[in-house]
Protein backbone atom coordinates (compact mmCIF):
# COMPACT_ATOMS: atom_id res chain seq x y z
CA UNK A 1 0.00 0.00 0.00
CA UNK A 2 1.47 3.47 -0.67
CA UNK A 3 0.78 5.95 1.86
CA UNK A 4 3.48 8.63 1.28
CA UNK A 5 0.97 10.91 -0.51
CA UNK A 6 -1.20 10.90 2.13
CA UNK A 7 1.77 11.29 4.63
CA UNK A 8 2.19 15.14 5.80
CA UNK A 9 5.15 17.03 3.63
CA UNK A 10 7.46 17.18 6.83
CA UNK A 11 7.04 13.43 7.14
CA UNK A 12 8.09 12.81 3.47
CA UNK A 13 10.57 15.71 3.56
CA UNK A 14 12.33 13.64 5.99
CA UNK A 15 12.29 10.37 4.19
CA UNK A 16 13.30 12.12 0.95
CA UNK A 17 16.41 13.76 2.95
CA UNK A 18 17.35 10.21 4.39
CA UNK A 19 16.88 8.51 1.14
CA UNK A 20 18.71 11.05 -1.03
CA UNK A 21 21.49 10.96 1.53
CA UNK A 22 21.61 7.03 1.71
CA UNK A 23 21.85 6.85 -2.05
CA UNK A 24 24.68 8.92 -2.47
CA UNK A 25 26.50 7.66 0.45
CA UNK A 26 25.84 4.19 -1.19
CA UNK A 27 27.13 5.64 -4.47
CA UNK A 28 30.09 7.40 -2.81
CA UNK A 29 31.26 3.99 -0.94
CA UNK A 30 30.78 1.71 -4.15
CA UNK A 31 33.26 3.49 -5.78
CA UNK A 32 35.54 3.87 -2.76
CA UNK A 33 35.03 0.18 -1.75
CA UNK A 34 37.12 -0.53 -5.45
CA UNK A 35 40.14 1.58 -4.63
CA UNK A 36 40.22 -1.01 -1.28
CA UNK A 37 38.42 1.36 1.54
CA UNK A 38 35.96 0.58 3.70
CA UNK A 39 33.19 3.23 4.71
CA UNK A 40 34.92 3.50 8.19
CA UNK A 41 38.36 4.14 6.74
CA UNK A 42 37.19 6.85 3.77
CA UNK A 43 34.89 8.63 6.65
CA UNK A 44 37.83 8.61 9.09
CA UNK A 45 40.02 10.19 6.26
CA UNK A 46 37.46 12.70 5.54
CA UNK A 47 36.92 14.16 9.31
CA UNK A 48 40.62 13.43 9.83
CA UNK A 49 41.28 15.65 7.22
CA UNK A 50 39.42 19.00 8.44
CA UNK A 51 39.52 18.05 12.16
CA UNK A 52 43.41 17.48 12.58
CA UNK A 53 44.49 16.72 16.45
CA UNK A 54 40.80 15.87 17.20
CA UNK A 55 41.02 12.25 20.14
CA UNK A 56 39.76 9.15 19.38
CA UNK A 57 36.58 9.79 21.33
CA UNK A 58 35.82 12.81 19.40
CA UNK A 59 36.05 11.30 16.38
CA UNK A 60 34.26 8.58 17.38
CA UNK A 61 31.37 11.42 18.18
CA UNK A 62 31.58 13.28 14.59
CA UNK A 63 31.17 9.33 12.77
CA UNK A 64 28.64 8.62 15.25
CA UNK A 65 30.62 5.15 15.63
CA UNK A 66 30.93 3.23 18.90
CA UNK A 67 34.89 3.79 20.15
CA UNK A 68 35.90 0.36 19.63
CA UNK A 69 34.64 -0.24 16.31
CA UNK A 70 36.44 2.92 15.50
CA UNK A 71 39.87 1.62 17.31
CA UNK A 72 40.12 -0.90 14.59
CA UNK A 73 39.87 1.12 11.99
CA UNK A 74 42.20 3.34 13.23
CA UNK A 75 44.39 0.60 13.83
CA UNK A 76 44.58 -0.86 10.17
CA UNK A 77 44.90 2.91 8.92
CA UNK A 78 48.10 3.59 11.48
CA UNK A 79 49.39 0.13 9.84
CA UNK A 80 48.59 1.11 6.35
CA UNK A 81 50.62 4.62 7.55
CA UNK A 82 47.72 6.80 6.52
CA UNK A 83 47.40 8.60 10.17
CA UNK A 84 49.04 9.15 13.54
CA UNK A 85 48.48 8.83 17.31
CA UNK A 86 50.45 11.22 18.51
CA UNK A 87 50.30 12.10 22.80
CA UNK A 88 47.96 14.56 23.81
CA UNK A 89 49.74 17.26 25.46
CA UNK A 90 47.21 18.25 27.71
CA UNK A 91 45.73 14.78 28.86
CA UNK A 92 48.67 11.87 29.10
CA UNK A 93 46.05 9.21 28.79
CA UNK A 94 44.67 10.61 25.17
CA UNK A 95 46.07 11.01 21.97
CA UNK A 96 45.40 13.25 18.92
CA UNK A 97 44.70 11.79 15.28
CA UNK A 98 46.62 13.10 12.38
CA UNK A 99 46.98 11.93 8.72
CA UNK A 100 50.02 11.66 7.48
CA UNK A 101 51.40 12.82 3.54
CA UNK A 102 50.47 9.57 2.39
CA UNK A 103 46.80 10.36 3.12
CA UNK A 104 46.80 13.40 1.01
CA UNK A 105 46.96 11.33 -2.99
CA UNK A 106 44.18 9.19 -1.64
CA UNK A 107 42.24 12.62 -0.31
CA UNK A 108 42.53 14.50 -3.58
CA UNK A 109 40.95 10.57 -5.14
CA UNK A 110 38.31 10.46 -2.79
CA UNK A 111 37.90 14.03 -3.15
CA UNK A 112 36.82 13.79 -7.24
CA UNK A 113 34.55 10.76 -6.38
CA UNK A 114 32.55 12.79 -4.44
CA UNK A 115 32.52 15.71 -7.04
CA UNK A 116 31.02 13.48 -9.57
CA UNK A 117 28.52 11.96 -7.33
CA UNK A 118 27.64 15.28 -6.00
CA UNK A 119 27.27 16.06 -10.31
CA UNK A 120 25.41 12.91 -10.53
CA UNK A 121 22.89 13.86 -7.34
CA UNK A 122 22.61 17.59 -9.24
CA UNK A 123 22.16 16.89 -12.81
CA UNK A 124 19.83 19.52 -13.97
CA UNK A 125 19.48 21.77 -11.05
CA UNK A 126 20.87 25.16 -11.52
CA UNK A 127 23.74 26.07 -9.13
CA UNK A 128 20.94 28.37 -7.98
CA UNK A 129 18.27 25.86 -6.89
CA UNK A 130 21.53 24.16 -5.53
CA UNK A 131 22.37 26.99 -3.07
CA UNK A 132 18.53 27.47 -2.51
CA UNK A 133 18.47 23.56 -1.34
CA UNK A 134 21.39 24.07 0.66
CA UNK A 135 20.36 27.27 2.54
CA UNK A 136 17.13 25.46 3.29
CA UNK A 137 18.70 22.55 4.59
CA UNK A 138 21.07 24.74 6.77
CA UNK A 139 18.36 26.12 8.47
CA UNK A 140 16.39 23.04 9.38
CA UNK A 141 19.82 21.71 11.02
CA UNK A 142 19.79 25.12 13.06
CA UNK A 143 15.98 24.50 14.05
CA UNK A 144 17.51 22.10 16.12
CA UNK A 145 20.68 24.36 17.72
CA UNK A 146 19.73 24.14 21.83
CA UNK A 147 17.04 21.45 21.40
CA UNK A 148 17.39 18.48 23.68
CA UNK A 149 18.34 15.19 22.06
CA UNK A 150 16.58 13.19 24.70
CA UNK A 151 13.01 13.05 23.34
CA UNK A 152 9.92 13.50 25.43
CA UNK A 153 7.32 10.69 24.97
CA UNK A 154 4.89 11.13 22.36
CA UNK A 155 2.64 8.35 24.70
CA UNK A 156 2.47 6.66 27.57
CA UNK A 157 2.72 3.66 25.67
CA UNK A 158 5.68 1.25 24.97
CA UNK A 159 6.23 -1.08 22.90
CA UNK A 160 8.35 -4.63 23.11
CA UNK A 161 9.81 -5.17 20.11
Amino acid sequence: MNTENTQPAAFVLGIEIYETSRTMRRHFDRRARAMGFTQGQWRVLWKLNSNAGISQVGLADLLDMQPISLTRVLDRMETAGLIERRPDPNDRRAVQLFLTPEAGPILVVLRKIAEEVRATATKDISPEQQAHVIGLLRHMRANFDGVSAEPEPVSTQTFNL
